[in-house]
C-alpha cells in the first residue's frame, strides 16, 4: 500500500476532519451497547496500525490537522444534548489527538495504550448511555435532570465516568495529555498550548453534559437504580484505569 493510501486509512480510523464523519457516521447508526464497544475499542487501534506500516514520516501539517480536529469536536460536544453522540464527539477529539505523539516518534506499542486509556472510558460512558435509554428510553442532557435523586449509583457512576473520559489527573487519559504536551514543547510550543486548549473545552463539555443530567429536580416515579453488583463492576474497571494510570506515571519517572 502507498504511503499516501496508509495516511488516509490512518486518517479514516484516528479520525482527522472531514474523514471524521465516517466515524461518527457509524456510531450513530449502531445503537446496541456490545457493537459500540467493538468499535470504541477497534477503531483507533486499526489507525495505530495503520501508522505502524507507514514507511515514511508523518509530514508536520497532519499534528496542526489534528489538534484543529480535536478542538473542532470538543467545541461541538459543548452543545450536544445526546449523550450517544457526546460520546462519539469525545472519540473523535482525543483519538485525533493521538497523531501528535505519533509525529513525535512514540513507539506503536506506547500508541495501543494511549488509544486503550482514551478508549475504556468511552466504552462504560456507552454502557451508561445504554443503562439511561432503557430506564427513559432517551439519554439527553436537560430532559432526565435530577438524576442524582432519582438513581444515585448510576449518577455516582456516570459522573467518575465521565472524569475518566475527560482526562482527570489519575486517569491513563490524563497521563496521555501529558505526555502529549511534555514532548511537544520543547519543538512545537503552539500545538502544546492548543492540546492544553482541547483539553480545557473536554473539561467544560463534561461540566454542561452532567449539569444537564445530575442536577435538579428528580423526576416523578419510580425507576430502578442500578444494581450492586453491576455498581461495583463499574467501580472494579475504573479501579483498574486508575491504578493502571498511576503504574504508567511510575513507569516514566
Amino acid at each position: 500500500m502507498s504511503a499516501t493510501m496508509t495516511l488516509l486509512l490512518a486518517a479514516c480510523f484516528l479520525p482527522l476532519f472531514p474523514f471524521s464523519v465516517v466515524f461518527n457516521a457509524l456510531f450513530r447508526v449502531i445503537r446496541h451497547s456490545m457493537l459500540r464497544t467493538v468499535i470504541l475499542l477497534a477503531w483507533p487501534q486499526i489507525g495505530v496500525a495503520a501508522l505502524a506500516s507507514l514507511a515514511t514520516p508523518i509530514p508536520p501539517w497532519i499534528a496542526l490537522l489534528a489538534l484543529a480536529t480535536s478542538i473542532l469536536y470538543g467545541f461541538r460536544a459543548l452543545v450536544l444534548r445526546e449523550l450517544g453522540m457526546w460520546t462519539s464527539f469525545l472519540a473523535t477529539s482525543s483519538w485525533a489527538l493521538l497523531w501528535i505523539p505519533a509525529s513525535h516518534g512514540a513507539a506503536t506499542p506506547a500508541l495501543q495504550l494511549y488509544a486503550l486509556g482514551f478508549s475504556v472510558p468511552l466504552v462504560l460512558l456507552a454502557w451508561l448511555t445504554a443503562a439511561l435509554e432503557r430506564r427513559f428510553g432517551a439519554a439527553y442532557a436537560g430532559v432526565h435532570g435530577g438524576l442524582a435523586q432519582v438513581v444515585p449509583r448510576l449518577s455516582g457512576v456516570l459522573v467518575i465516568v465521565v472524569l475518566a473520559v475527560i482526562a482527570t489527573p489519575v486517569f491513563p487519559a490524563f497521563f496521555t495529555m501529558l505526555s502529549t504536551i511534555v514532548m511537544s514543547v520543547p519543538t512545537t510550543p503552539a500545538v502544546a498550548a492548543g492540546v492544553v486548549g482541547s483539553w480545557l473545552i473536554w473539561s467544560w463539555a463534561g461540566a454542561r453534559l452532567l449539569q444537564g443530567v445530575i442536577v435538579g429536580p428528580g423526576r416523578e416515579g419510580e425507576v430502578r437504580d442500578l444494581s450492586l453488583g453491576v455498581t461495583w463492576m463499574y467501580a472494579l474497571v475504573l479501579i483498574v484505569l486508575v491504578v493502571a494510570g498511576l503504574g504508567w506515571m511510575e513507569g516514566v519517572r
